[in-house]
């Protein structure tokens, strides 16, 4: 049986994101969450959930020993990054007084920036962002296969990744006047 490992790091959505990895999987596939580096390495797949601040995710990653996996990970396994997993990808973040991430890719971690002005309708636009946005697909994936362009997600953050390489770049969603890279994929990796 080939199996889909979800990162447990200590500070993650393991729950929903488990159980919506067992809703799709098919019959072949098993869904388990480890902690552990060999676990991770030897899964045929990976998927790195996460909330919470970005420094003590890349803190407790380094004491656990996951980090080295992580990165092993993103050289050859197909790798699912969802939140701070997406995050970690980049070179360093302003969160938490400046965090060092992985570096699959160059660029930054930035926190958005309150908007002065109101929206026409009336309304302010908050920090973090709460709720549903859409996502503009600006590059082909197989992962958009049966999504379609300007899909609706959900999105609970402060903080947007600001890749320098937009080569990288495969969704991007509008907040606080910023289009930002809301999906960024490569080879292996989509987050």
């Amino acid at each position: 049986m080939k199996t889909v490992i979800v990162i447990d790091y200590g500070m993650s959505n393991l729950r929903s994101v488990t159980k919506a990895l067992e809703h799709v999987a098919a019959q072949d596939w098993k869904v388990k969450v480890s902690d552990k580096a060999d676990v991770i390495l030897h899964a045929d797949k990976v998927v790195f959930p996460g909330q919470g601040a970005i420094g003590n995710c890349m803190t407790l990653l380094n004491q656990s020993g996951l980090a080295d996996a992580i990165k092993q990970t993103l050289e050859d396994k197909p790798f699912l990054g969802i939140c701070l997993g997406l995050q970690t990808l980049l070179t360093s973040s302003e969160e938490s007084g400046g965090t060092v991430c992985f570096n699959w890719t160059s660029g930054t971690v930035r926190r958005f920036v309150e908007p002065i002005e109101e929206l026409q309708s009336g309304e302010r636009l908050k920090i973090p962002q709460m709720g549903w946005n859409q996502v503009q697909q600006t590059e082909f994936h197989p992962l958009w296969t049966g999504i379609p362009d300007n899909s609706w997600f959900y999105f609970v953050h402060s903080y947007y990744v600001d890749p320098i390489d937009s080569g990288v770049v495969v969704g991007t969603t509008e907040y606080c006047g910023i289009n930002f890279a809301s999906i960024i994929a490569r080879d292996n990796v989509f987050a």
